[in-house]
Formats: C-alpha cells, sequence, structure tokens
C-alpha cells in the first residue's frame, strides 16, 4: 500500500457483530485477569503465608509468556488457522485460571499465570486475524475500536467486581474467568472458519532470539528498582564492579532483539519465512506508528500504577477506592476508542495524533498542579480526562494504522507486534514510574531530613534513610515508635514524608507531559491521508 494513499474505509458491506463481541470477550478475558492480580493481592498474601513479592512475581509470569512467545503465537495461528487457534488458547487459559482457583501452594498460582501468559501469546495475535477475517473497510476500523475498547472496560470491571469478591474470598474473581472463557468457547463456534496454512514454517532460531531478548529486556526493567539503575543495590542477585545486572540485562536484550531483526531479514533474503514478516515495519511509518504505541502504553501503564499508588499508600484507602478515582479516565479511553473512528473521513492520522499526544501533556501537566492528597477532586478528574481522551483516540489510531497498512494475510504478525510492544511498554512504563517516583522521594526525605533541625542526628542513625519506599503513615508511626522519637519529631517526619510523596507524583507527572510533548516527533512521520477519497493530506 502507497504511503500516499489511504485504506477505502466504505465498501457498503456490512457483517454481524456477533464475532465481534467474541473476539471482545477474548480481549476482556486476559485484561482482566491482569488488574485482578493486584488487587487480590492481600487475599493471596494472607491464604499462601507468602510476601507481597510473590504475587507480583504473577505479574511478571505473565507478562514474560505473552511478549517473549506471541511472535511463536502468530505463526502457529496462521498455520492451523486463527479460528481453531483461538479456540485452543481460550481452553489453555480456561485451565489456567481453574489452576488459579483450586492451586494449594503459591507456585502453583506462579504456573497458573505462566500457562496463561503462553495463551496470552496464542490470542493476541489471532484477535487481530479474526478481525481482518470478518470485517474490511470502515467497519473493521470499527471493530480496530471495540478491541482496544474492550482492554479499558475490562480493567475498569476487574477493579470493581474483583475488589468486592476479593473481600470474600480472592478465588472468586478468577471463578468468575472460568465462567467467561467457557463462554467463550461456546460462542467461538459462531466464528467463521480460517483457512490453515501448512506451507508456513516455524523459525526456531527466530523464536529463541524474540524470546530471550524480550525476557531479557522486560525482566530488567522490572528489577531495576530493586537491583538499581546503575550502581548494584544490596538486593542485586550479583554485580559486576559494582554495576547492577539489571542494566547489562536490558542491553544484553536489546543486542539479542537487534540480532533478531538482523536474522530474520537474512531468512527472507535466503527464501525462508521468517518469524515475523518484516514488511509489516518496512517503512518510516510502521516504525513510527510503534515508537508512538509504545510511549503512550508506558504512559498508561505509569498512571494505572501511579494513581492506586497514592490512593492506596498516600491515602491509605482500598481497592473500591482505586477503582472509583480511575473510573473518569477508564471510561473516557473506553468511549474515546470507539468513537475517534468517525474523525478519521475529516483529519489524517498524523494530525489526531498530534493533537491526542498534545491533550495527554495537557492532561498530565494539569495534573502535576492541581493534585493533593485528595484525589476526589473536580480539577484532578478532569486532567483525567483530559488524559484519557488522547490515550483512547492512540491506541485505536495508532493500531488502526499498522493494520490497514498491512496485507490481510499478515494480520498476525500485526496482532504479535502489537503484544510485544504493549506488554513491554506496559511493564517498561510500570517499572520506570515506580523507579523515579522512589528516587524522587527518597532524595528529598534525605534532603529535608539532613537540614532540619528536629530531627536529631541519633533519630537519622536509627531510621535507614537508604532504602525508602511508599508507605502509610501509620506503617511510619509504626516504625518511629521503636525509635527515641518525640511527639514533635513524629509530626516533622510525617510532614516531611507526606510533602515528599505529594511532590514526588507532581514531577512524575510533569515528566511524563514532556514525554508526551517528544512523542509529537515520531508522529510527524504519520500517514497524512484522509480515510477517505486517498489524497496526501
Amino acid at each position: 500500500m502507497s504511503n500516499s494513499q489511504s485504506p477505502s474505509l466504505d465498501d457498503g458491506t456490512r457483517e454481524s457483530w456477533i464475532p465481534m463481541i467474541v473476539i471482545a470477550m477474548g480481549q476482556a478475558l486476559m485484561s482482566f485477569n491482569v488488574a485482578a492480580i493486584p488487587i487480590s493481592m492481600s487475599g493471596m498474601v494472607e491464604d499462601f503465608r507468602t510476601p507481597p513479592t510473590t504475587v507480583g512475581t504473577a505479574i511478571v509470569m505473565y507478562s514474560l509468556g505473552v511478549s517473549g512467545f506471541v511472535m511463536l503465537g502468530a505463526k502457529l495461528g496462521q498455520r492451523f488457522g486463527s479460528k481453531i487457534f483461538f479456540q485452543v488458547a481460550t481452553a489453555l487459559f480456561l485451565v489456567a485460571m481453574i489452576m488459579m482457583v483450586v492451586s494449594p501452594q503459591a507456585w502453583i498460582m506462579l504456573a497458573a499465570q505462566a500457562l496463561a501468559g503462553f495463551a496470552g501469546a496464542s490470542l493476541v495475535p489471532s484477535l487481530v486475524a479474526l478481525i481482518a477475517n470478518h470485517y474490511s473497510g470502515k467497519q473493521q476500523a470499527e471493530a480496530v475500536g471495540w478491541l482496544g475498547s474492550a482492554r479499558a472496560i475490562a480493567g475498569v470491571l476487574a477493579f470493581i467486581i474483583v475488589g468486592y469478591l476479593a473481600t470474600i474470598n480472592w478465588r472468586m474473581g478468577f471463578g468468575l474467568l472460568i465462567v467467561h472463557a467457557a463462554l467463550i468457547l461456546l460462542l467461538s463456534f459462531k466464528l467463521k472458519p480460517a483457512k490453515p496454512r501448512p506451507d508456513v514454517k516455524i523459525d526456531a532460531v527466530g523464536v529463541v532470539l524474540s524470546a530471550v531478548g524480550v525476557i531479557c529486556i522486560a525482566f530488567g526493567f522490572n528489577n531495576v528498582r530493586g537491583w538499581g539503575l546503575l550502581l548494584a543495590r544490596p538486593a542485586a542477585p550479583f554485580d559486576i564492579l559494582g554495576v547492577s545486572p539489571a542494566p547489562m540485562l536490558i542491553g544484553f536484550g536489546i543486542i539479542v532483539v537487534t540480532g533478531f531483526f538482523l536474522w530474520s531479514q537474512r531468512k527472507a533474503r535466503t527464501g525462508g519465512t521468517p518469524l515475523l514478516a518484516l514488511e509489516i515495519v518496512s517503512s518510516p511509518r510502521e516504525w513510527a506508528t510503534i515508537v508512538a504505541l509504545f510511549i503512550i502504553v508506558s504512559m498508561e501503564g505509569a498512571i494505572n500504577f501511579a494513581v492506586p499508588l497514592y490512593i492506596q499508600i498516600v491515602q491509605g484507602r482500598n481497592s473500591i477506592a482505586s477503582s472509583i478515582a480511575m473510573m473518569p479516565f477508564m471510561l473516557t479511553v473506553f468511549f474515546t476508542a470507539i468513537l475517534i473512528v468517525k474523525l478519521y473521513a475529516k483529519f489524517p492520522p498524523r494530525t489526531i495524533a498530534m493533537g491526542s499526544f498534545v491533550l495527554v501533556a495537557i492532561g498530565t501537566a494539569w495534573l502535576a498542579f492541581v493534585v493533593r492528597s485528595e484525589w476526589g477532586t473536580p480539577p484532578v478528574i478532569a486532567g483525567l480526562i483530559i488524559v484519557g481522551l488522547g490515550q483512547g483516540a492512540l491506541v485505536t489510531l495508532l493500531f488502526n494504522v499498522l493494520v490497514t497498512a498491512a496485507p490481510k494475510e499478515l494480520a498476525g504478525d500485526v496482532g504479535s507486534l502489537r503484544g510485544v510492544t504493549q506488554n513491554l511498554a506496559a511493564a517498561i512504563g510500570t517499572a520506570m514510574v515506580g523507579t523515579i517516583l522512589v528516587g524522587l522521594l527518597s532524595s528529598m526525605v534525605i534532603r529535608d531530613a539532613m537540614n532540619n533541625p528536629v530531627i536529631t542526628a541519633e533519630l537519622k542513625d536509627q531510621v535507614n534513610l537508604t532504602n525508602l519506599n511508599f508507605m502509610r503513615d501509620a506503617a511510619i508511626t509504626d516504625i518511629l515508635k521503636n525509635t527515641t522519637a518525640t511527639a514533635e519529631q513524629m509530626t516533622e517526619a510525617l510532614r516531611i514524608n507526606g510533602e515528599a510523596r505529594i511532590s514526588a507524583l507532581k514531577i512524575g507527572f510533569l515528566l511524563m507531559s514532556g514525554l508526551s510533548l517528544l512523542a509529537i516527533l515520531p508522529c510527524s512521520w504519520l500517514p497524512g491521508y484522509l480515510n477517505t477519497g486517498g489524497k496526501k493530506a
């Protein structure tokens, strides 16, 4: 497809939306599971008698399974047919959720999430292939919007439903996913059969390179906070000349991923079938789209981490309060992802993307100035809504640019690339915002404590200022009770920590705003056509 030509969005035919309901339910199945894990944390910790870090490992296991093997899933889907592969993947997910519900020990729960990750690696590309198999033109663009919105609304529902059920038993939320997966399997027989392509070969070397590279990058970023960004921290498993293994793991992963692309080029040049069809990233337009998608999803991960962190830690409120605070953002993303399609015929993707990132920049900058200890204030809600407008528009638009630029038979490759990009971006965005916020908190607390005459040198020696993290005021008070701190010193310590927490959040939002403005640069490479008429804008 030429860069100067637009894909036609109006072919005059309309297909039934029943297949799209099944496809969206598949997306919601994965999104609900990911959102349910952290909400169920306290129940899992009590049930398995395990530290909270084990529950965090469950999220990592799932993300690594998806991002590491989604390209393999795309090729297997092409070889055996997207419909049958979708059904098999859903059945695997159902088994994983049964394991979650009956798991007597933490290691079985981790194995269940690893299996769910493998199932997700198969589901992600098959969803895109199924859309391409059932819809075309304008209806395909609408279907892509529904797929993006399903991800957002599943997160909202998980916060609400699991937040309530977890107060009874954390296993009940995952029990709902068993019913959900079974219903998808039943409805999946309404999908059109997809012709298998037994000629598609599996590039074993490509599978190893992509999996090792992506897993190293994701695992490295996930451990930056614990192991250290540059210098090794005490929790690091090892160090080389004092350097943290986290950046070394990230660097090694980048080298391996580079090797994967070089290998794929060689494979295609010699007539073989690479794991990822490089035609889908054959121009600056596609690479710019991937970069922009990575930025906006990483920011979404950062916001999804920052808001619950402050509600549950700073304010000491529960998960239901988190869902209420996030509701304006998530619902705005949901509706914008659907309605943005109506602007495709009026504005080119380049203009929509640039405008959307400007909205995100304005919204995050606004949050930096108005955020206080109370999230329920109208100015904060307004900021989240502005960010949600840009977020919802970008996720749908950028995905649609990739889908419409690629041939129908490569829809699975587009889906796998989207899966890798989104899972890596979410992991890196979450990890980096956590590292930045904790780093800011530590530096500000140490600075203010050192220069404060009320906080004596004796008290500073009794409190480990080198290992600070976000804690509730009650937890800080408990720590100080075991020291020689007076009532005045306790009050002053709580004030210093409280101001540092809010300041760290403000700076974090300002950094997000700056990143949004920088994202306008890759957006300038996006298509300049209108989606009707085929002329370059």
